[in-house]
């Protein structure tokens, strides 16, 4: 007998769980809802979504605001319905001018069956690429007195982007704001784009709830048993995967039109493969 998929209640308490121990967890980050049926029997205990995947599968750019707030949160509620596991959604700065329209964001994700969900506090301006620290810890409180409303044991993870938007001291900067993030209610602290052994130990080390770590930036090459014994609570891919299969993509049609060769096909999962994930998952 097929067992019962698991409520939205229960997804989020597996994920809050997760966090919970004292164990690494990785999450794969996927984009539609056949990736997320792809990765979720392939040993994820959780999945994310990924801004960039999305806005690269719209044909749009990446953090220019391209994608819109009822495109991300129907590619959320779609990549939850399409798996078991929790999923938290990739929810850039919460689609919101301020914190009100911050509340009603994660208000209405909760209600699609997400398992958690992330606040960035860049702007998108160059000119000050990131919000105000206070107006910061406002949009963060916002958001977990939103999920709070909903009694919804919903993952906030608070992410400072200063590593990402050229801060010229970024540890210090996101130690101080996660500091802040994490007394505003943030459940799981994340500076994407930190890559040094040392700084993401230290980074542990100094705030007071669960590290994320981002892998497949730059040349890092950071091992899961590394991320473990410095204290990291969960790694993510990002957008790493979504980038993966556009490479590879990019790359075969390259060859075919101006190489004239088909040689890509020795790399390509075979169509039985995949068609046998969801023939199985029917």
């Amino acid at each position: 007998m097929t067992e019962p998929a698991p409520t939205a209640l229960e997804k989020a308490t597996r994920f809050r769980q997760l966090h919970e121990s004292d164990r690494l967890f990785t999450i794969a980050n996927a984009w539609d809802a056949g990736t997320a049926r792809l990765f979720s029997g392939l040993g994820y205990e959780a999945l994310g979504t990924t801004s960039a995947g999305l806005a690269f599968s719209l044909g749009k750019p990446d953090a220019a605001g391209a994608v819109t707030r009822e495109e991300a949160l129907a590619n959320a509620a779609a990549i939850a319905a399409a798996t078991p596991l929790p999923v938290t959604a990739d929810l850039e700065s919460g689609y919101g001018a301020g914190p009100q329209e911050v509340a009603e964001t994660f208000r209405d994700v909760v209600g699609l069956g997400l398992a958690g969900g992330s606040i960035e506090d860049a702007t998108a301006d160059p000119g000050q690429p990131l919000h105000d620290i206070g107006d910061a810890v406002e949009r963060v409180q916002a958001a977990r007195a939103a999920i709070d409303a909903t009694g919804s044991p919903f993952v906030l993870t608070a992410r400072c982007e200063c590593y990402l938007t050229g801060h010229k001291d970024p540890l210090r900067e996101a130690v101080t704001r996660l500091t802040l993030y994490a007394e505003a209610g943030a459940d799981c602290l994340y500076a994407p784009g930190i890559t040094e052994r040392e700084e993401i130990e230290l980074l542990v080390r100094a705030v007071p709830k669960p590290v994320n770590v981002l892998i497949g930036v730059s040349d890092a090459t950071l091992m899961l048993k590394e991320l473990q014994a410095f204290g990291v609570r969960r790694v993510s891919v990002g957008s790493a995967f979504a980038r993966t299969a556009l490479g590879a993509a990019i790359r075969a049609a390259v060859e075919v039109a101006k190489g004239g060769t088909v040689g890509f096909i020795k790399q390509a999962a075979t169509f039985k493969e995949i068609n046998q994930v969801f023939l199985d998952d029917d």
